[in-house]
């Protein structure tokens, strides 16, 4: 796990190719990590499909409980298939974009 911060946002890259041990990593310091937005990088896991992803929904809650913007990085799943409760884009770059916009929208209070 290879954690990166950028101002008010944090990247966690997982480095293992394993998304369930990844959950239960980032799952286990979310108290360290929910004063920021997060960014969830899991393009190095290739058998990520729809099913991991959706194991990430009560994670994303807790941060947006928190107030924070949680974004997954995947590539290679249908976008469509993904659980609207869950954010999820093919690039890091996509993710701060994201983040940006959540923000405004915070700041406008919606």
């Amino acid at each position: 796990m290879k954690v990166e911060h950028k101002g008010h946002t944090t990247i966690i890259k997982d480095t293992e190719g394993d998304s369930k041990t990844f959950l239960e990593k980032v799952s286990n310091q979310f108290t360290t990590f929910k004063v920021t937005n997060i960014i969830l990088d899991i393009t190095h896991d290739k058998s990520v499909d729809i099913k991991s992803i959706k194991n990430f929904v009560d994670l994303a809650k807790k941060f947006k409980k928190e107030k924070k913007s949680f974004v997954i990085v995947a590539d290679g799943i249908d976008f469509n298939e993904v659980p609207p409760s869950l954010h999820v884009v093919p690039t890091v770059l996509e993710a701060h974009d994201m983040i940006e916009m959540e923000e405004i929208e915070r700041d406008l209070g919606f």
